[in-house]
């Protein structure tokens, strides 16, 4: 995603750290330039804006629960798969195995 124009911080690089941006979990120089960045370019603002949407609607209905570790992994781990546009497994990764 690019609005096709220059910028000093290159969209790509803003859409691989949104996360962290929007978790605060980067320098405040970083945040600086990301947040530059979203004033130059209203496609990757779109982005942010949806990605933070996603994130305060999660928070509001799941935030009180505690999420097992391995699941937390798995789940991650198929968001990287879609954002990397890698094909997804059709099984459910976050489905345990039946015992016998």
């Amino acid at each position: 995603m690019s609005c096709g124009e220059p910028h000093e911080t290159d969209c790509s690089e803003v859409l691989d750290h949104l996360y962290e941006f929007l978790d605060s979990e980067m320098p405040d120089v970083d945040r600086d330039k990301f947040k530059q960045h979203f004033n130059e370019c209203s496609p990757c603002l779109e982005k942010y804006g949806l990605e933070e949407a996603v994130k305060k609607l999660v928070k509001r209905c799941c935030g009180h629960d505690d999420v097992p570790t391995d699941l937390r992994a798995k789940v991650l781990g198929r968001l990287d798969l879609i954002r990397s546009g890698q094909a997804v497994p059709e099984h459910d990764v976050t489905a345990t195995p039946q015992e016998s």
